[in-house]
């Protein structure tokens, strides 16, 4: 990974065509791999690929992954309603963009 690409990870906004290993994921958002096998396994992030080794992920995930785990130190939110939570969230901006458009 580049040192500009490194550079965007600490910013909340990432480009979706950006691809990141798990490695590379892991870091940017300061977990291990084992918690991040727990996010995929709920549904929190959804990797490209079959295996661990191969995995690749979204830009976008790195605010997911940081938004579940503020969910879970904040709240105490478990891994399960953190991906319920952010499923409602993202609905809740689709929802919001189309009333947007509606109102233009």
């Amino acid at each position: 990974m580049t040192n500009d690409l490194l550079s965007l990870l600490t910013g909340e906004v990432l480009e979706e065509e950006v691809e990141m290993t798990l490695a590379e994921l892991c870091r940017a958002c300061q977990v291990s791999a084992e918690k991040m096998f727990e996010l995929v396994d709920e549904g929190v992030v959804e990797p490209m690929g079959r295996d661990p080794e191969i995995w690749l992920f979204h830009g976008a995930n790195v605010r997911r992954v940081r938004c579940a785990l503020r969910l879970q130190n904040d709240l105490g939110v478990n891994i399960a309603g953190a991906a319920l939570a952010l499923e409602l969230l993202e609905e809740l901006e689709v929802m919001r963009e189309r009333l947007k458009r509606i109102d233009d």
